[in-house]
């Protein structure tokens, strides 16, 4: 069983390769996501999925990264970081069953890992502060034992 940090991992590669490359959605999922995650059905649903609502609300992030960014313009952030922030924006909004501390977590710790020494604060500061901005618009329900709240 592929463990979801992997496939985080995964569709953040594909979403930079997407931007980067200017190839198709459906050769980016056929070349990288299918590639690495053909061993385990859920994990490569879990990822496609992921990668096509990221790609699908890149706009909508934007809007709300820009809201939480002080003094500083959405087109000068790390693009790895900003990918970051979009996959867990998507991750946030569009699974009910993963709460919202593990959403965060993995986005600090994929940032610290793959982006700068500040990323992590940064990534936590912005999704902590859009996600008390996504639960009073009521864009996040979360429903399941230990996810309420």
């Amino acid at each position: 069983m592929i463990q979801r940090r992997f496939v985080r991992e995964t569709v953040l590669q594909a979403v930079y390769a997407y931007l980067q490359s200017g190839e198709s959605v459906s050769h980016i999922i056929s070349t990288l996501l299918k590639e690495y995650l053909k061993e385990d059905a859920e994990a490569l649903r879990f990822g496609e999925r992921l990668f096509v609502l990221t790609l699908e609300q890149t706009d909508d992030w934007d809007a709300i990264i820009e809201q939480h960014i002080k003094n500083w313009d959405i087109g000068r952030l790390a693009l790895i970081d900003k990918i970051i922030l979009y996959i867990a924006l998507s991750e946030l909004t569009n699974f009910p069953d993963i709460p919202t501390k593990v959403t965060i977590n993995e986005a600090i710790d994929i940032a610290k890992k793959y982006s700068t020494a500040k990323s992590g604060r940064f990534v936590n500061g912005i999704l902590d502060a859009s996600l008390i901005q996504l639960q009073k618009e009521q864009k996040i329900s979360k429903t399941g034992r230990g996810l309420i709240g």
